[in-house]
């Protein structure tokens, strides 16, 4: 760990700038603003916790991320591709040599938790304190006795963005965690992987790990989970930039407080169809099995139900093909998925809008007016759970002014983001 003083200093004389500029996708030159971001945490932590600049601290980061491809399969243990993104969380940290963690979050307070005490608290439940109890308690499990420690957190990950905010913060706490009492040994998916431990058992969210691990892992990242306790994933290496375009993720500005329902009807309906074929998920049937069984199971689960496995196989399939895409730099080809995707996610998932109030439609609008913008060229889709929320689009870099400036214009200032494909995971920034 190193000083405040040290940390200050090191920041003023450019120490960081190659490393800030690689995690945050930018030259050496343009790095001012993520210099004064760790300045600003470091104060925040020296200021809210009563230490001055001789205190020793270690700065952690961990970034949003962003769905690729494959919507609504990673709940059915299918195939994902997922990316970190360059919006990220970061903590200022160190051991108060008590048993109390206390994790200050500017915008939303204080949250104290006591490290002797890591059984879940059902009143905790939905909270962010039964998060950082429960990656205390896996961490724990492990065989590294956990201790207190103060943070002081900043995040540019928007809350209900699509980019993962719950997941990034849960790695961070795990990040830091590690450092300050594992000595650094946990792999990233591990620290994933007690991220998605957490947000089931403490929290009572059955999540899958599609989010945890796309925030870990950093980069563009395929995963197939098919076997949910060993997910098998590997890094594809493509710069969206660097092929001429941009990747754009767009806020609908809609609310998503009324929306449980929808959510949760898709993992349902899909297990419904997987429970008709004697099986939990539809990872374990065969397309063909499923496609032969239509007609003897239709009345049974429904057609939405089998409209939703159509495009789980769908999705899962063009997973592989975008993969495939990218590796050999056919960015026409991954383009070309990107919109048979959000055709499927339109047209049978059916997470563009819930038809229990189907004059109010903001994901397709978004989608429409983007189709629009780009007059033929690049490829948007439904970005995440859907029915609000976001949507996300791949666009010529010599047309991202016009669409950012006509996404803007009809969703709000700042509605259109974008966004870099960030090569970092959740790491120790600088200790």
């Amino acid at each position: 760990m190193l000083t405040i003083r040290q940390l200050t200093q090191n920041l003023n004389d450019g120490v960081y700038d190659d490393r800030l500029a690689h995690i945050y996708c930018r030259q050496p030159n343009q790095v001012a603003t993520f210099r004064a971001r760790v300045a600003h945490v470091a104060q925040g932590y020296a200021e809210t916790f009563g230490k001055d600049d001789s205190a020793q601290v270690a700065i952690y980061s961990a970034p949003g991320r962003t769905e690729i491809g494959g919507n609504h399969t990673d709940h059915q243990q299918g195939k994902v591709l997922t990316g970190s993104v360059d919006l990220d969380a970061l903590a200022c940290s160190a051991p108060n040599g008590t048993t109390a963690v206390n994790i200050f979050s500017e915008g939303y307070g204080m949250i104290s938790v006591d490290s002797a005490q890591l059984a879940p608290v059902p009143s905790e439940e939905n909270t962010t304190a039964s998060l950082i109890r429960g990656i205390l308690a896996r961490v724990n499990e492990l065989g590294y006795p956990v201790s207190g420690f103060d943070a002081y957190v900043i995040s540019d990950v928007p809350g209900g963005s699509g980019l993962s905010s719950s997941a990034c913060f849960e790695v961070l706490v795990g990040v830091a965690v590690n450092g300050l009492f594992c000595g650094g040994a946990l792999p990233l998916d591990t620290i994933a992987k007690i991220g998605q431990y957490a947000e089931n058992v403490y929290f009572g969210k059955p999540s899958g790990l599609l989010d945890q691990m796309g925030c870990a892992l950093g980069g563009i990242v395929t995963i197939d989970f098919k076997d949910k306790a060993n997910p098998v994933y590997h890094a594809v290496n493509f710069d969206f930039a660097a092929a001429g375009y941009a990747l754009c993720i767009i806020d609908t500005g809609a609310d998503h407080a009324d929306l449980t329902g929808d959510y949760a009807a898709v993992p349902a309906e899909m297990r419904a169809v997987a429970a008709a074929l004697g099986k939990e998920v539809l990872s374990q049937v065969e397309e063909a099995d499923f496609y032969a069984a239509i007609p003897a199971i239709k009345s049974q689960v429904g057609d939405r139900a089998i409209l939703r496995a159509v495009h789980y196989f769908g999705d899962c399939a063009r997973v592989t093909e975008q993969v495939a895409a990218l590796e050999r730099g056919d960015f026409a080809a991954f383009l070309s998925l990107v919109n048979a995707s959000g055709r499927s996610s339109f047209m049978y998932l059916q997470n563009a809008a819930t038809y229990r109030d189907p004059v109010q439609q903001p994901v397709g609008v978004a989608l429409a007016v983007a189709e629009h913008l780009l007059a033929g060229q690049g490829a948007c889709r439904v970005h995440g759970g859907g029915f609000a929320g976001t949507i996300q689009a791949y666009v010529p870099l010599a047309q991202v002014p016009a669409f950012q400036a006509g996404m803007d214009a009809l969703l709000g200032e700042g509605a259109c983001r974008i966004t870099s494909i960030r090569p970092v995971g959740g790491c120790v920034l600088m200790d």
